[in-house]
């Protein structure tokens, strides 16, 4: 698969289910056993003999539908409280009621990935049915499928999901919306204690054990990750379950360097609003052309403003005359493109022109202060520090008490140890999604799509008495 092809959603394609009206139950079979068609229903559409008798039947744990192969007898699944069958015949019976029928043809309209239409025509041919393409018609945005291949885009996908559906046009984020994740995460944790201890948990995910735990396997490479980019970031600060010594300072001692640290998270969070604007750019022109990405504040005016602001700082700190004047015209540039596009969508008049300058007023104020919010990067980064200094010079306070200290240090540190890894891996966790949420999904993100929701039911092989 190209990387082009990877970074967007599934490619869907408008079909219509086609199939003499004699045969639509078992046309309807196949799609159903498949598991890759939308199908277009009445949402309001009257229960059929099955879904009546569900209705009738008392209330009892909810059991996955299914279907038998062969026409079942109603009844006698209501007698044998067969909620299953039941359950899918009454699904059967709401698609077959929204189909339309000219003489002796039943068809139905819906969405299938492109990549599974010419399968499911093969095998609906076997009931004399069919799957016609047909054009997407228009206003209407095809469902969303992302590609889940693979266990780490399996592992980041919910982070993506989480939030809310992409629209079909946009880009596929999961990757780098995983891989700026476990990077700021890192950053907050950076502990080489402690990231070993999150690789260990994600290998015992990875094992399936203990079983109660087995739902959450898929995500062990996410976890695995996020302890890896916290076992590096400790190797860059020489923590190792705090200031214990063990390693060298290779970048900066967080608590002898804040500042540089300070600079470090917010040069991060300024490379990845970049970023998120570069996507921003590439989602509005493909949702309504070359004009919409250039006037957008979440895409080519945005990104202009966003440099631009950085370039007049960045040469008023380095006393750079150049640097300062390329900022203020890439400034003005963005400025314009912003200005246009928020007086086009405005009513005009003295009203829109006031309108207009408020929310670029709000747009700079929001970059400037999206931007400093990357700093809880280093914020939280020295917390964890400070964290671990203090239950490390607790331990080695209690280490020389004599006989009875060394037993109780060893007791603060594994219980100090516990504590500051429960709380600042919760705290880097929220954290880091508030970062990728609001600061960068804000601007890839204009509006939401629908999932792709495929009609799901097994096919039952073994026949049901009549």
């Amino acid at each position: 698969m190209r990387w082009a092809e990877a970074m967007m959603p599934v490619r869907m394609q408008r079909v219509a289910i086609v199939a003499p009206s004699a045969v639509l139950r078992e046309t309807l079979l196949l799609v159903a056993d498949a598991g890759c068609v939308e199908v277009d229903r009445i949402e309001d559409a009257a229960p059929g003999p099955a879904g009546r008798r569900l209705r009738r039947l008392p209330a009892a744990p909810r059991q996955p539908a299914a279907l038998s192969d062969a026409l079942p007898d109603l009844d006698r699944l209501e007698r044998e409280a067969r909620l299953d069958l039941l359950a899918g015949e009454a699904q059967v019976e709401e698609r077959a009621a929204s189909a339309v029928h000219r003489g002796e043809v039943a068809a139905l309209a819906g969405w299938c990935p492109a990549d599974r239409v010419a399968g499911l025509a093969e095998a609906l041919a076997v009931t004399g049915g069919g799957l016609v393409p047909l054009r997407a018609p228009r206003g209407v945005d095809p469902p969303t499928l992302l590609r889940d291949r693979g266990p780490l885009r399996r592992a980041f996908s919910p982070l993506v999901r989480t939030y809310g559906t992409a629209p079909y046009r946009d880009l596929d984020p999961t990757w780098p919306a995983g891989i700026a994740y476990v990077v700021m995460f890192g950053l907050m944790f950076g502990d080489v204690g402690h990231g070993v201890l999150l690789l260990l948990a994600a290998l015992v995910l990875r094992s399936g054990r203990p079983r109660r735990l087995a739902r959450l396997r898929p995500v062990w490479p996410f976890l695995a990750g996020a302890g890896l980019c916290g076992a590096l970031a400790g190797v860059a600060f020489g923590e190792f379950f705090g200031p214990t010594g063990v390693l060298p300072v290779l970048w900066l001692s967080p608590l002898d360097r804040p500042g540089r640290l300070l600079a470090a998270g917010v040069g991060l969070g300024g490379v990845l609003l970049v970023l998120a604007h570069v996507a921003g750019g590439v989602n509005r022109w493909r949702e309504g052309g070359l004009a919409r990405a250039l006037y957008a504040t979440s895409g080519v005016a945005g990104l202009a403003l966003f440099l631009g602001l950085g370039a007049v700082g960045g040469g008023a700190y380095l006393r750079s005359p150049g640097l300062v004047a390329g900022g203020a015209a890439l400034l003005l540039a963005g400025l314009g493109l912003a200005g246009a596009g928020l007086f086009g969508a405005s009513a005009g008049g003295a009203g829109g022109v006031l309108q207009t300058a408020v929310e670029l007023f709000d747009a700079v104020l929001r970059l400037f202060a999206n931007t400093v919010s990357f700093s809880r990067l280093a914020a939280f980064g020295l917390t964890h520090a400070a964290l671990g200094q203090v239950v490390w010079r607790g331990t080695a306070a209690l280490a020389g008490h004599g006989s009875w200290g060394m037993p109780a240090a060893a007791l603060l540190f594994a219980v100090g140890t516990a504590l500051t890894f429960t709380l600042e891996a919760l705290v880097a966790g929220i954290q880091a999604l508030r970062l990728e949420y609001y600061e960068l999904f804000s601007r890839v993100f204009q509006s939401l799509g629908r999932p792709f929701r495929p009609w799901h039911v097994p096919v039952l092989r073994t026949e049901v008495p009549r």
